[in-house]
């Protein structure tokens, strides 16, 4: 059995000069963001609760919660929207194609029947809105020329819907059904943003020339606009108004959020400047707002969400972070009475996270090249990008030390730490192998054959290589020589990863075909075989601190893990660990696999074994 204890979500997704629309259903506390092909349900509460929906075929786009909070509607680049269940394992209710190409705004109406959407399409059609229940057309919206990136259902009776878009105009449609009344064009640039008031009274338009125009919620005539004085200095993402209909928040690529009072009269006047905590670069840049209840949401470009109180926004904010990309490493760091959990992603972030506590900081590293592979200990890590370079990054605590970069001249496939003396390093390049002794390179080997992954034993006297032929290759180390004592052949494909047990007697590998094998190291002798029971490639190999499992990741989004003192049937597989496939997996203690893949979430899960 395997349980699900914690999911580490991934932020949402963000794209340069873009805003992002989250939205949430006050009731419960929930909002949610896209990412990839994953729609991420999370609590501004109890920010640890997260649940994922995984159905869509496409990378997703924006979400919705229906008024009632019973259905959320979400749609992809493809121009489909699916709309399922909050409870019970989000059943689907249905499925529409709506619109010919990416959809970026969705918006129920106030009684849950119709449903906007709007987005890029061929022709005329980049708005559409439908019954949710059979999907048939409530009207004709004509009236744009290209990508409308929001639309807004007014709340109240009589129905009226507003969109807008980068041909610069802001349209409004009256009905149902739902007709070309006016179309404005008070905005110089591209409109990003448009919402109504929660009573309906007013709208609001945001847009990247900097400002805000206020509208008359029924006529749509132009009555107001944000003061002038102490405007957003770069392009307006994103807006969302209060509960009370008074405020409305805005963020913008000044690295700022803007809280204004509306007044009677339809101008706004600022009340509030937040700026984020962050280190002042692009990525702090703010695409993305909500205000429900009491808090305040903003993201930023480099998805880092920040949750302030609207009744106290002189308090710090909670921060939640994350990784928006693939996670391709995972590493445990023993020492320490709560053992730290480092991730890394494609992108080059490393973060650090704690059982039961969730993000526990970044490690800051002074390059930002890509991470490709990562080994640690509890005193360096070690990492290879997609340059010649290795990385040796001393920790001190919570902070990194200066790298150390060492030019090994070739591209690296797989490094691996000796961990008891980790001053040792076995790095392979497709010809070989190199070995490493703090920074100085003592050895180049050629093996001719080529290598696809490597490791070496923690006290740093033995070395396996495996090849692209399916071949484990065994050899002592003494001093800057490696002799071959041995080849194993068992595998029928290339093989992806070799790791020693933490006592040393066996050791694990896993290829490209699917298949995994425990050897004893004494021996060479296989003593668990028939390890068959992935369906793709296998990604990743970890064992646990009492050598008693192993665990697997592969491509097929499973992870199994295997008792060493049982035949592999009796094996306990956690199918879709990580949608579109598991790219490492790791202990954290007897009984916790840690896996994380291409969704850029990291799960925990307990194993109970058979």
């Amino acid at each position: 059995m395997a349980k699900l204890i914690e999911t580490y979500a991934c932020v949402p997704s963000t794209e340069r000069g873009r805003g992002i629309l989250i939205s949430g259903d006050p009731k419960t506390n929930a909002f949610m963001y896209c990412n990839g092909r994953s729609v991420i349900i999370r609590y501004l509460d109890r920010p640890l609760d997260v649940e994922v929906y995984a159905e869509h075929a496409y990378q997703t786009t924006v979400a919705r919660f229906s008024p009632n909070g019973e259905w959320i509607a979400s749609a992809d680049v493809s121009g489909t929207i699916r709309i399922y269940g909050t409870h019970n394992g989000f059943v689907l209710k249905n499925e529409f194609r709506v619109l010919s190409g990416r959809i970026d705004d969705i918006q129920w109406s106030a009684d849950g029947m119709r449903i906007v959407a709007s987005g890029d399409g061929k022709g005329k059609s980049f708005v559409r809105a439908f019954m949710w229940d059979s999907g048939s057309n409530v009207g004709e919206f004509d009236g744009h020329s290209r990508r409308v990136l929001s639309c807004a259902f007014k709340p109240t009776r009589p129905f009226r819907i507003v969109s807008c878009g980068e041909d610069f105009l802001v349209n409004f449609y009256e009905g149902p059904p739902f007709k070309f009344k006016q179309s404005h064009r008070d905005h110089s640039n591209f409109v990003n943003c448009v919402r109504f008031s929660p009573d309906g009274n007013k709208f609001i338009t945001v847009s990247s020339d900097k400002r805000g125009l206020l509208y008359d919620g029924k006529t749509a005539e132009v009555k107001g606009e944000l003061s002038k004085e102490d405007a957003h200095t770069g392009s307006i993402y994103a807006v969302s108004w209060s509960p009370d209909s008074k405020q409305v928040l805005t963020v913008s690529a000044d690295k700022t959020a803007k809280i204004w009072t509306i007044s009677d009269d339809f101008n706004g006047t600022l009340s509030k400047t937040l700026t984020c905590p962050g280190s002042g670069g692009v990525e702090d840049m703010l695409v993305g707002c909500l205000w429900q209840n009491d808090y305040i949401v903003t993201v930023s470009l480099g998805g880092t969400i920040y949750i302030y109180s609207a009744s106290d926004l002189d308090k710090d904010p909670t921060i939640l972070c994350g990784h928006m990309k693939n996670v391709n490493s995972l590493a445990v760091l023993t020492k320490g009475p709560e053992k730290a959990i480092l991730s890394s992603s494609y992108d080059g972030l490393i973060f650090k996270w704690l059982r039961g506590f969730g993000y526990n900081g970044k490690l800051e590293r002074g390059d930002k090249n890509q991470i490709k592979c990562l080994a640690a200990v509890d005193e360096e890590i070690m990492s290879s990008g997609f340059d010649n370079k290795i990385w040796r990054i001393p920790l001190n605590g919570e902070e990194c030390s200066e790298a150390d970069i060492i030019d090994i001249g070739s591209q690296p496939k797989d490094l691996s730490l000796a961990i008891n003396n980790h001053e040792l390093a076995l790095i392979s390049i497709e010809t070989g192998v190199v070995l490493l002794k703090g920074t100085q390179l003592l050895a180049s080997v050629e093996l001719g054959f080529t290598v696809s992954a490597c490791a070496i034993s923690p006290d740093g006297d033995e070395a396996i290589v495996g090849g692209q032929d399916g071949k484990l290759h065994m050899y002592s180390v003494k001093g800057d020589t490696l002799s071959e004592e041995a080849v194993l052949e068992k595998h029928r494909g290339a093989i992806t990863v070799i790791r020693y047990s933490p006592d040393v007697s066996m050791f694990g590998s896993a290829d490209a075909n699917r298949e995994a094998v425990v050897w004893d190291r004494a021996s060479r002798e296989v003593k668990l075989k028939n390890m068959l029971y992935h369906t793709a490639r296998i990604n990743s190999l970890a064992w646990s601190p009492d050598n008693k499992m192993v665990a697997t990741g592969s491509l097929d989004t499973c992870v199994i893990v295997y008792e060493i003192d049982k035949p592999a049937s009796s094996r306990t597989t956690v199918k879709g660990a990580n949608l579109g496939g598991v790219y490492s997996v790791a202990f954290v203690d007897e009984k916790t696999v840690i896996s994380s893949g291409e969704d850029a979430c990291i799960r925990l899960w307990e194993i109970t074994p058979q």
